[in-house]
This record gives C-alpha cells, structure tokens and sequence, in this order.
C-alpha cells in the first residue's frame, strides 16, 4: 500500500483532467469515485451528488483528485518526474502533456490543467552523479539548454 498519496485539486474538473491522465499513460486505472453528500453543500458550494473526489493511478502510483472550486490554483512548486527509457517515450509524453499547457525548461512542462511535470531520462540520475566532475558539468550545462531533453545529446555531454 502507497504509505503518500498525492492529493491535486481541480478547479471542477477532476473528472476530465483524470480521464486525459488515464488516457496519457498506459498502465493506469480509475479505482473510487465519490460524490458531494448533501451536508457539505453549504461550505463546498457544491451540490449533492457532484463528483467530490476520483481516486486513480498512473504507472502504478496513486493519486486522488478534487472536483474543488477556483479558490485554489496549482504552481511549479509541486511537480511530478516521468523517468523514461526512450526518445520515443519523452517526445510523446512531452507533446501530450505539454499541449495547451506551458513548456517551461530542463524538461519541465505544466499541462492544461495546470499540473506541473518532469519528462527526464531514467538515465538522468546516472549521468547527473558520475564521478568524474567535468562530465557532471558538461552535462548539467548541456541539460540547462534544453526544453524537452534530448538522451543522446545529454550521454554525449
């Protein structure tokens, strides 16, 4: 059992945010919806029966999200890293996700619900804790360059 479950607020739309997740990455599942009871309505402002929560999972991790209102906004502060093993992974990951979203940099993206995400090599720990130190920098200066990572260019380094 996950002992940390991320916890994302939606500003009323949990529901298509969690199926675009669901949609994105392949090894994932709806696993409890709930619904706003009726003595919430006063202070949730939403009416009984309305989809309050959506438990899922991506890649084997769980999240939960909230149908809450516009009160509050999500930020860069949070984010969520995708190790890949492929180009082919990162390119489509990268332009799924970053569509209608914002492309920051080092291959950071926030998507279009405004969750905040991390494309990175699955080699880029490896490659980031090298021993030998010229080559951390080269790499760390090469990754600094780049929006979307590129593997090789970052091996290369």
């Amino acid at each position: 059992m996950q002992k940390i479950v991320p916890f994302l607020w939606f500003n009323g739309n949990a529901e298509e945010a969690v199926n675009f997740y669901l949609s994105v990455f392949k090894s994932s599942k709806l696993t409890q919806i709930t619904h706003y009871p009726g003595a919430s309505e006063e202070v949730s402002g939403k009416p009984k029966g309305e989809i309050m929560t959506i438990a899922f999972e991506l890649n084997g991790s769980g999240f939960v999200a909230l149908n809450g209102g516009n009160e509050i906004k999500m930020n860069w502060g949070t984010s969520f890293v995708v190790p890949c093993n492929t180009q082919q992974e990162i390119d489509d990951l990268w332009g799924i996700l970053s569509d209608g979203g914002q492309i920051i940099e080092c291959g950071w993206l926030t998507d279009k619900y405004g969750v905040t995400w991390q494309i990175v090599p699955a080699v880029l720990e490896e490659l980031l804790s090298d021993q030998d130190d010229a080559k951390r920098e080269r790499v760390m200066a090469a990754l600094l360059k780049m929006k979307k990572l590129d593997i090789e260019k970052l091996k290369a380094a």
